[in-house]
């Protein structure tokens, strides 16, 4: 098995991480978070980098824990990873005048900033599907161990769209986003999740 698995291993292909980059999974990685993931890095600097998967769904609502939101459209929560598991974070396109103390990703995406200006905001009738996402638990590596992670080929290094990010779900998800890397990724969209039960 060993044999095969160096077959399908990704190979770095020399794409820096940088804040909101995205990280794809190898194949074979089984860890529960992130299997099949796509990781957008919020930030990342030489103390440590931080990243929210992107793809894994949950059955939560953000409409169950807020009175408030009840009779609003379903806001699904996302597992963002295994720190701080029971606090919800956010990414949205609506920029820091909308939602005061947000976090700058990119020219289009921030992470946090005010709850209470977003449930204002969402409250005065604006939509945020495929504007806000919301993650339970964020992603981090220690300085130097994302590094190490993608220098053993644990993740490849890319961008998407930023509504790619705010509408990515599932490991149909993960495939586009290797897929669009070019035919050489395409391989390991098509190989099982457990190689040893083939």
């Amino acid at each position: 098995m060993a044999m095969y698995n160096n077959i399908f291993k990704i190979t770095h292909n020399d794409v820096l991480p940088a804040q909101g980059s995205i990280l794809i999974s190898e194949p074979f990685l089984q860890d529960a978070y992130f299997q099949r993931s796509v990781v957008l890095l919020v930030e990342h600097a030489p103390e440590g980098s931080m990243g929210l998967v992107l793809n894994k769904k949950t059955e939560l609502l953000v409409n169950t824990f807020f009175e408030d939101l009840k009779k609003y459209p379903d806001m699904p929560i996302y597992l963002g990873g295994p720190v701080s598991a029971n606090r919800l974070f956010f990414i949205h396109s609506l920029g820091d005048m909308i939602i005061p103390n947000s976090v700058k990703i990119n020219e289009h995406l921030y992470f946090d900033g005010d709850f209470n200006a977003l449930l204002r905001y969402i409250q005065n009738g604006h939509p945020i599907d495929g504007k806000v996402k919301f993650f339970l638990g964020y992603s981090g590596w220690q300085e130097g161990q994302l590094t190490n992670e993608i220098s053993k080929n644990s993740w490849v290094v890319s961008h998407a769209s930023n509504r790619n990010v705010l509408l990515a779900e599932g490991e149909d998800f993960w495939k586009r986003s290797l897929e669009s890397l070019g035919s050489q990724y395409e391989t390991w969209t098509k190989y099982p999740k457990d190689p040893y039960l083939n």
